[in-house]
């Protein structure tokens, strides 16, 4: 998938460009600044998110990117790139309350769906705040902060640590629940958002890494999801 991969590319370049001529940001904790991040994705009515991975995994599952609307307390509507028999395929997929519906290829409406057949869960609880991206954010082991920098006009602040497998496994995929993720987290300087999460760790392999990124944008958007009829 040469887009997705050149959409990941870009993000990896802008986010190499170090901050410049900006104050020296708050002076919050790595720890404080997580919380905050935590607490504002929590109290948001609905977030719009992308997920890449630039890696072609050796696999028969699992999830390979997306882009769709979240919506509290548990509603999503997008498309996502998945694996299926080892075959890379698009899907049109609307979950509400925990009922998820996809339109599969060949296929003219949508059906309800088992995400566990995917090798994903319920794309829905991303925005949960136990189970969900939040989660993770309370999670960091050994927070470090990292550079300030400016993407597409934003001032962020980035938090690097480790998170643990199983946590992760809940929420995308992992083949080593036991290793922990390395994470990188941008968190806007001003209104403390979530803007984007790189993740590393065995998702696709025990014995390989490969690294999520999870861009979030939108923030309280109004946004309207009902279930699909299906077929």
């Amino acid at each position: 998938m040469p887009q997705r991969r050149g959409r990941l590319a870009l993000l990896t370049v802008a986010l190499a460009l170090p901050l410049v001529g900006c104050g020296g940001g708050s002076d919050e904790s790595p720890t404080e600044l997580l919380r905050q991040a935590k607490a504002t994705l929590d109290e948001a009515t609905s977030v719009h998110f992308t997920l890449d991975t630039a890696e072609e995994p050796d696999a028969t599952t699992g999830l390979l990117g997306g882009e769709g609307d979240l919506l509290r307390p548990a509603s999503f509507q997008g498309t996502l790139q998945v694996l299926v028999a080892g075959s890379q395929v698009e899907v049109e997929v609307v979950s509400v309350d925990g009922t998820v519906y996809a339109q599969l290829p060949f296929t003219t409406g949508f059906s309800v769906v088992d995400p566990a057949d995917f090798g994903i869960g319920d794309p829905a609880a991303l925005l949960d705040p136990d189970e969900g991206i939040s989660q993770l954010l309370e999670t960091v082991e050994d927070p470090e902060p990292d550079e300030e920098r400016r993407v597409d006009g934003e001032v962020v602040r980035e938090v690097t640590g480790r998170i643990p497998g199983d946590l992760v496994e809940r929420l995308l995929t992992s083949e080593d629940p036991a290793q922990p993720v390395e994470v990188t987290f941008a968190i806007t300087d001003e209104e403390a958002q979530l803007r984007r999460a790189e993740l590393t760790g065995p998702f696709f392999s025990a014995e390989d890494d490969a690294t999520y990124v999870v861009e979030l944008s939108d923030y309280g958007a109004d946004v309207e999801i009902t279930a699909p009829p299906t077929s």
